[in-house]
């Protein structure tokens, strides 16, 4: 959520002349919840069947066809897209590929200590 938060203020909120970029978080979610979930298996009013990674991209049409503007929700699954890659395709090329950084998207050590999950690096001794 940090992630989306930071790159949707940061790099797309002065170009995009948004104000409230809630349902763009929320796409974002939905997006990588779906990929990360490719198995469910969906309806959209009982009529559509499909799985959990065209869920985005079903909301998007539904939203388009009510007459809302598709660039927040599209800026929500390219933000989405973006973390999916990063979080969890990146790692797994960069580990067959031997390369030395492994994963890009760390979370801050303070935010390992204030969610209990820190563990301090220590140096060991040859």
């Amino acid at each position: 959520i940090l992630f989306g938060v930071t790159i949707m203020t940061l790099l797309v909120g002065p170009w995009v002349s948004v104000h409230f970029l809630g349902s763009s978080l929320t796409f974002m979610m939905v997006y990588v919840w779906g990929r990360r979930n490719e198995d469910v298996r969906m309806s959209f009013l009982g009529l559509f069947p499909f799985t959990a990674p065209y869920l985005p991209w079903v909301m998007l049409a539904f939203s388009v066809l009510l007459g809302n503007s598709p660039t927040i929700d599209a800026i929500g699954i390219l933000v989405g897209h973006t973390y999916y890659f990063l979080e969890y395709v990146y790692p797994v090329i960069a580990d067959i590929r031997g390369w030395r950084i492994k994963k890009l998207l760390e979370p801050p050590r303070i935010l390992h200590y204030l969610c209990g999950t820190y563990e301090p690096v220590h140096e060991h001794e040859d």
